[in-house]
């Protein structure tokens, strides 16, 4: 009971877990890797507005997949990203619409506008 209590505040412990086994796994990564990561980690967090922890940490170890096989077949970053990042981060945000804050921002539009029209 105090567990899910705190984790009312604080957040899932199990989600906690999954970002310190994920920060961890991308210490492994080649330094020029885990540059990579770092700046879509950065440029996620901020554009991505994901709300949801649990579809936070999918996207950041699919994220984490991709570029340990990359790694791992020696295949280049601008292979992976392309020549525009920011497109690539974009693309791979589509895939996690579900985690977004303004998702359930529309859903509230939808749902006032469909209110007022059944109140006209």
């Amino acid at each position: 009971m105090a567990a899910t209590w705190i984790e009312t505040v604080t957040g899932s412990f199990e989600d906690k877990k999954r970002w310190r086994k994920y920060k961890a796994r991308k210490q492994d990564l080649p330094q020029s890797y885990r540059t990579a990561i770092n700046g879509l980690e950065r440029y996620i967090m901020y554009a991505g507005a994901i709300v949801k922890g649990d579809i936070l940490m999918q996207m950041m170890e699919d994220l984490l997949d991709l570029f340990e096989q990359a790694a791992a077949d020696s295949t280049s970053i601008r292979n992976i990203v392309g020549d525009d990042p920011v497109e690539f981060a974009e693309d791979f945000l589509l895939n996690y619409e579900d985690g977004r804050w303004v998702n359930k921002e529309r859903t509230r539009l939808n749902d006032a506008i469909d209110k007022a029209v059944r109140e006209a």
